[in-house]
């Protein structure tokens, strides 16, 4: 055993008996660190945590099944004393062999504080590979560096955990080792500028002022999200497109035309929503004029294209879901664009975007234009994903991520009047790879535009506030 190894070992069994009193002093701290980690991992899964310690923020996530290791026997030991629960096991996480007799595959693998004491991080995130999905996610939350001389010095004022030499590393250098490790980096946030409480005002401010643009990067926590590479195909995938339609009448045989048939298995579903002008009997009409496609005809029971949607995809029973507006201004010849995106794993939620190639004359008013574009940037912040389009109707995931979105629709609650956020907010809190498609957008050439630039505008506002209050400022 390298001395490096043999000196953080025993650094670890001495602090072992002590380790609950510091957390019971920097309580603050570690209650924040748990609540973030908690977001990021819902409840019920799969989880190993690599580095537990003495076992808390492992049982803080509520797992179905959870494997703790650390390096330290000590830990272990009363790690298992108080969480008999979970399974805990003291070994050295840059051995192959101990890796791989772990009981995986996880869901949530967790680096918390720990990949500043491996020898070699790239060696040891490739390891994990072993005890992976192409579904997992691991989850790596470490010091910034920006920190290190306040740090050192709780170490020396006795304010901080001892604890033996470790790895200052960047947001960027991690980045760049789960790149060398075959893993892609999903989203980064960072948090707690304040780490004590001081009296409540810590919490404000790190909820408050700590999340805000180029002030977070500051933050004494950073977290990384990331997904495996390996194995992300998945080829021959069957496919259902969704299409919403009120008032559409003249798009809905078009729509079928234009369809090209990009999939050995496709179902087309229409979702009529109470028209005037005879949708629903030309649906019927098309369905039964097009034996060739799988059609089906459903009529929505409320009210709003969310509706219409979440009704659709609970009775689809291919592997992806696919959205194709009625309008047909996002161009149904696109669509073979999005399932290779998801079948060839460059995305988990695929995201049209309108609003990268120069769109057709008409296709869209000045003022939604520039409000789209500062709305994105918004969500962006707020989603940590790159978004330039949020209200492209044109949505594809497959329906085993959808069913985890309408299993965890919860945490949001029955929000979103457009029927996008749902499925957006959802895929960013469970950690969807988002990818966008830039398509081009064309005008409509039946019915009118069912949106209204300033009532659906004042809604987008009250978006961003939901947005900050459940993504951010929690």
């Amino acid at each position: 055993m390298r001395d490096r190894k043999t000196t953080i070992r025993a650094a670890s069994d001495r602090i072992a008996s002590q380790r609950d009193g510091w957390i019971a002093r920097n309580f603050f701290y570690y209650q924040q660190d748990a609540e973030y980690m908690r977001f990021l991992t819902p409840p019920g899964l799969r989880v190993l945590d690599l580095g537990c310690g003495t076992g808390d923020l492992l049982a803080n996530l509520k797992p179905l099944k959870g494997v703790g290791v650390d390096f330290s026997e000590h830990m272990i030991n009363i790690a298992r004393g108080k969480y008999p629960e979970l399974d805990f096991s003291a070994g050295d996480i840059e051995d192959p062999q101990f890796i791989d007799e772990l009981d995986g595959p996880f869901d949530i693998i967790v680096l918390s504080d720990t990949i500043g004491l491996l020898d070699d991080c790239e060696a040891s995130l490739k390891l994990l590979h072993s005890v992976s999905t192409p579904d997992t996610r691991l989850i790596v939350s470490y010091y910034s560096p920006y920190w290190e001389p306040l740090l050192r010095l709780g170490d020396k004022l006795g304010l901080r955990m001892p604890q033996p030499e470790v790895n200052y590393l960047s947001t960027a250098d991690i980045a760049n080792l789960l790149h060398l490790s075959d893993f892609e980096v999903i989203k980064v946030e960072w948090r707690q500028l304040v780490p004590k409480a001081l009296f409540g005002i810590g919490k404000l401010i790190n909820r408050f002022v700590g999340t805000l643009p180029l002030i977070r990067r500051f933050c004494l926590k950073t977290y990384v999200v990331a997904r495996p590479l390996k194995g992300s195909e998945k080829p021959d995938l069957s496919v259902s497109i969704v299409i919403p339609c009120r008032n559409e009448k003249g798009n809905i045989e078009p729509a079928i035309q234009r369809i090209k048939r990009f999939a050995d298995d496709m179902e087309v579903i229409y979702v009529e929503g109470h028209s005037s002008d005879g949708t629903l009997e030309e649906c019927e009409r098309v369905q039964k004029a097009y034996t060739d496609l799988d059609i089906k005809v459903i009529t929505q029971d409320g009210k709003g294209k969310g509706d219409a949607v979440w009704k659709a995809f609970d009775l689809a029973r291919c592997d992806v879901l696919m959205i194709l507006d009625a309008d047909l201004t996002v161009p149904p010849e696109e669509l073979p664009k999005f399932y290779n995106a998801i079948s060839n794993g460059k995305g988990e939620f695929i995201n049209g975007t309108r609003l990268v190639y120069p769109m057709e004359r008409g296709a869209m008013r000045f003022l939604n234009l520039i409000a789209n574009r500062l709305f994105a940037q918004i969500f962006s912040f707020l989603l940590n994903q790159r978004f330039t389009d949020t209200l492209c109707g044109t949505k594809v995931l497959r329906k085993i991520d959808y069913q985890r979105i309408a299993k965890s629709r919860s945490y949001f609650g029955d929000f979103d009047p457009f029927g996008d956020f749902d499925l957006i907010f959802g895929a960013a809190k469970l950690n969807m790879k988002i990818t966008e498609i830039p398509i081009r957008y064309a005008d409509r050439i039946y019915g009118e535009t069912q949106i209204s630039r300033f009532r659906d505008g004042w809604e987008l506002i009250k978006m961003v506030i939901f947005a900050w209050h459940k993504l951010k400022a929690f």
